[in-house]
């Protein structure tokens, strides 16, 4: 990762707290679009002193493309090249399809898939150009085995996996790796805060699947796309 340039949107979440600070260790720039500054402020108190220097972060709605693209535009003018995106970014709503309302729908749609749509795009005419680059979507086991209850959630996470299958196909010959990790229920403050009676024995550290993602964006997984990796 020594001298490779990585965007990761939901950098500053739970999840992207753990996966910033493992690219940053092996060596990476990381790049984080954000909304909330609480969180980029809680990253970087976190993070050892002699990596902050490797970490750019600005506030940007990801699921703004003109926004989005104008970010990796000043990402390529600091860095000059963008060689991992990593789509975190995301959110959770329970319901089923006849109490879920329209607008709730198309915020899942939205924070789910489109932000991820609206990212790919972004980065992939200068990984296209360097012909080469790794892409790593945070889907949800739910997508793969689906249960009742969350039905917009549940639909917007498989459609990521169908994006991240079809896209390796399209940018396959272009060096570029597209691939997705599917997390089961992951143990943060905030699923221990909602199922606090929950059996926490399978749930998965968020370090965990941080080093799936690390793996997935790395050098070594140069012959792995359009891969979907339960953790």
């Amino acid at each position: 990762m020594t001298g490779r340039v990585a965007v990761i949107t939901g950098g500053a979440g739970v999840l992207g707290h753990a996966a910033s600070q493992r690219l940053l260790a092996a060596g990476g720039t990381v790049c984080i679009p954000y909304l909330v500054p609480a969180e980029v402020e809680h990253l970087r108190a976190v993070i050892a002193p002699d990596l902050l220097p490797r970490l750019h972060a600005e506030q940007v709605d990801v699921t703004d493309e003109t926004a989005f693209n104008d970010f990796v535009g000043r990402v390529l003018e600091q860095y000059g090249r963008v060689d991992v995106l990593v789509n975190i970014i995301g959110g959770f709503a329970p319901g089923d399809l006849a109490s879920t309302t329209l607008t709730e729908w198309r915020r899942m749609m939205d924070l789910n898939l489109t932000s991820v749509a609206i990212a790919c795009r972004g980065v992939l005419p200068a990984m296209t150009k360097a012909r080469h680059g790794r892409i790593v979507n945070v889907t949800s086991r739910a997508a793969l085995t689906p249960s009742a209850g969350a039905i917009a959630y549940t639909v917007s996470k498989a459609a990521v996996v169908a994006l991240t299958q079809v896209l390796a196909l399209e940018v396959r010959a272009h060096g570029i790796t597209v691939n997705a990790v599917a997390p089961s229920t992951m143990d943060t403050p905030g699923n221990r805060a909602a199922m606090p009676n929950s059996n926490r024995a399978d749930w998965v550290s968020t370090d965990a699947v941080a080093a799936v993602i690390a793996f997935l964006a790395s050098e070594d997984a140069g012959a792995v796309t359009g891969a979907v990796v339960p953790a």
